[in-house]
């Protein structure tokens, strides 16, 4: 049997070997060169616009009436009428109760018979005086004894008067406290009467808000009984001491009550108005994210390439928050994506919701 030539099996094997790496190492250089790139990454994108921000602190108040009054009698008597409906409307001038008054009615009318007696004689004096025929100290007696019944006269009228007790001003009566064939005493209360077209509303902020108050400020109320019913006011009195124990400075404000729906002595929840600025920048607040204590935003290149901005946030509002430093209006940030940038990534931009935010070019 012949053998095998050793010589042309070992090149054999050294070409197959050779041919192998220099197929490798072509690989390795083709997957070099392809220059593979990452996708734009995705992200929704939002305008950095200017806004109206305002600043506001909100306490809980206590709603009062405008006007409000126990209605009372100022003499005895018995109740003779009660003419007004508990819980009605009563104008001012109505009647609210009246009082026995045959007495005063005799009192004010004898009252009127003395005046004119004294009045008389005052004539025939100063006839005689004027004549020569009499003393001037006759004069001067007649003159005060007049004045004396003219004086007698409108104390007893104003005492018929007062018989009748009347509504001082515009209001709601509460329920009666007396009733017909009563008697009255001076000062026993009748009626409750309050005037709420108009609330004053008595709140307090602290001490380091006090130099954003003044007289005049909006305010807008609403109570836990009327969820939906907002009514707004302005603020009328700024207490002029602080309490010595909260630190808090007391505050009114008067807010029209269209309706007469709300009632004194409601709590309601109260908004005042610190600033206001017109053209405050804001960003959707899904845009702020915050590392170490430092807030951030992705901010969108003309070139679509992201960089990594901090910021200095303001105001917080409903799903917008105000940026004091750190953006320029008109820019685009990175409203929704951005925990899966880095700096310098490749973005394509997409309009969220109804935000008018076109794509960076």
């Amino acid at each position: 049997m012949k053998q095998p030539n050793l010589t042309s099996a070992f090149c054999l094997s050294a070409l197959l070997g050779l041919t192998i790496l220099t197929a490798g190492c072509g690989e390795e250089d083709g997957a070099a060169g392809g220059q593979f790139q990452r996708p734009p990454t995705p992200v929704e994108a939002s305008l950095v616009t200017g806004s109206s921000v305002t600043d506001n602190f909100t306490t809980v108040g206590t709603t009062d009436a405008s006007a409000s009054i126990t209605v009372t009698s100022e003499i005895n008597g018995i109740v003779t009428a009660i003419p007004f409906r508990e819980g009605g409307r009563l104008e001012a001038g109505d009647v609210i109760a009246r009082l026995d008054d045959d007495q005063l009615k005799a009192e004010a009318k004898r009252a009127g018979a003395l005046k004119d007696q004294r009045h008389a004689a005052w004539k025939r004096v100063k006839s005689i005086v004027d004549q020569g025929a009499g003393a001037p100290q006759d004069l001067d007696d007649a003159v005060a004894a007049l004045k004396v019944a003219e004086a007698d006269l409108a104390l007893a009228k104003t005492r018929l008067n007062k018989s009748r007790i009347t509504a001082p001003f515009n209001g709601l009566a509460g329920k009666r406290h007396v009733s017909r064939g009563a008697y009255l005493r001076a000062g026993d209360p009748i009626t409750d009467l309050a005037q709420i077209d108009q609330l004053r509303v008595t709140f307090a902020v602290p001490e380091r808000l006090l130099s954003s108050m003044r007289l005049g400020a909006k305010i807008s109320l609403q109570t836990t009984a009327f969820p939906d019913h907002q009514l707004t006011g302005t603020i009328d009195v700024i207490e002029p001491q602080l309490d010595p124990v909260s630190r808090n400075v007391g505050l009114v404000a008067l807010v029209p009550n269209p309706g007469e729906l709300l009632r004194p002595g409601m709590s309601a929840t109260i908004t005042a108005v610190l600033k206001e600025r017109a053209r405050a920048l804001t960003v959707p607040s899904a845009a702020v994210f915050v590392e170490g204590g430092q807030a951030f935003v992705y901010i969108i290149k003309p070139d679509s390439v992201v960089t990594r901005a901090p910021v200095t946030l303001g105001t917080r509002l409903a799903g917008i928050v105000e940026v004091t430093e750190g953006v320029s209006d008109g820019q685009q940030v990175v409203r929704a994506g951005h925990q899966k940038l880095y700096e310098g990534a490749k973005v394509a931009p997409v309009v969220a919701g109804d935000d008018s935010v076109g794509a960076a070019q």
